[in-house]
């Protein structure tokens, strides 16, 4: 399944972004956040907030989990480019393009073949079983030990030692 989520008029050029975006194609999403929480780029922090809206998608929208997700594609193009003028010597004026992104990220879960599908049943079928076989010998053992107790506490006459033995203190 994919789930798409966009970031448009990011005020930072496509180029600049692309530097950062590059680096979290195809990576688990896990990962991916890690990298952008520690990379020292400008545009870290929007490609952060991106790929949360992203996984905000995926579970609210389409019930994924989170565990099971990976970056697809990721892709910067170019968005409106703002137009000024610098003044120069002699009258000249330069012009200034400051540039804006349109930035989309697609997640996708990661895709496991039926072998390992099959496997994994198996391995959480026999963990069921041993955690059964494992309360059953619990509590075998439990009433074991109740009958060993029982076995104990049986009572004993208790001999009461008389006062009068006793010398008195005067």
């Amino acid at each position: 399944m994919k789930v798409k989520a966009k970031l448009n008029n990011l005020r930072i050029s496509p180029r600049k972004v692309r530097l950062v975006i590059d680096l979290v194609r195809g990576l688990p999403v896990a990962e991916a956040k890690l990298q952008l929480n520690f990379l020292v780029k400008k545009s870290s922090k929007p490609i952060s907030k991106l790929l949360d809206s992203a996984i905000a998608n995926a579970k609210n929208n389409f019930g994924l989990d989170e565990s099971n997700l990976y970056i697809s594609e990721v892709f910067a193009g170019e968005g409106p480019t703002l137009k000024r003028i610098m003044p120069r010597a002699m009258g000249r004026a330069f012009h200034i393009m400051k540039r804006t992104s349109h930035v989309t990220m697609v997640l996708e879960e990661v895709e496991r073949s039926k072998k390992e599908e099959e496997k994994e049943r198996k391995d959480s079928d026999k963990k069921t079983k041993k955690k059964i076989e494992k309360v059953s010998t619990d509590k075998k053992e439990e009433k074991k030990v109740k009958k060993a107790d029982e076995k104990k506490n049986i009572k004993k006459p208790v001999k009461k030692i008389k006062d009068e033995a006793k010398p008195k203190a005067k």
